[in-house]
């Protein structure tokens, strides 16, 4: 049986992270069904595990790669976002966060320090903050 599966399976696209966060939606979706008794709920969660079926057995490996990556790319990016909001969040005690109201970079400077001057690393454009 299993080689059988193995030569079905063959040239195909099978699970990925994308496949997986589907079908943890369609579980979600699925439960959420069964308390709300909400029969669109029922009926999104069966097109989306159809459709995620077809992205598992479709032999158009290069369309769902790209989708797989498109999702990667954008939860990257979500996480980056994160780890940065809390490593300023820990540093808040001690530094001041400012942007650059010509290239909007980010710039940190010491707490405590009164009016100062200062230059963006990336424009070098001078502006005055209290710190």
């Amino acid at each position: 049986m299993r080689e059988k599966l193995q030569r079905f399976m063959a040239g195909r696209y099978g699970a990925d992270q994308l496949s997986r966060v589907y079908l943890a939606l369609i579980l979600i979706l699925l439960v959420l069904s069964m308390f709300v008794k909400f029969l669109p709920l029922y009926w999104a969660a069966l097109l989306l595990l159809i459709y995620t079926y077809y992205r598992m057995f479709t032999k158009n490996v290069s369309k769902m790669y790209a989708q797989n990556q498109k999702y990667l790319n954008w939860r990257y990016r979500k996480v980056a976002k994160w780890a940065a909001f809390k490593k300023r969040f820990a540093q808040r005690k001690d530094y001041r966060f400012f942007r650059c109201p010509t290239c909007r970079q980010r710039v940190r400077v010491p707490k405590g320090k009164g009016k100062i001057c200062i230059t963006c690393p990336r424009c070098h454009h001078d502006f005055i903050k209290k710190s």
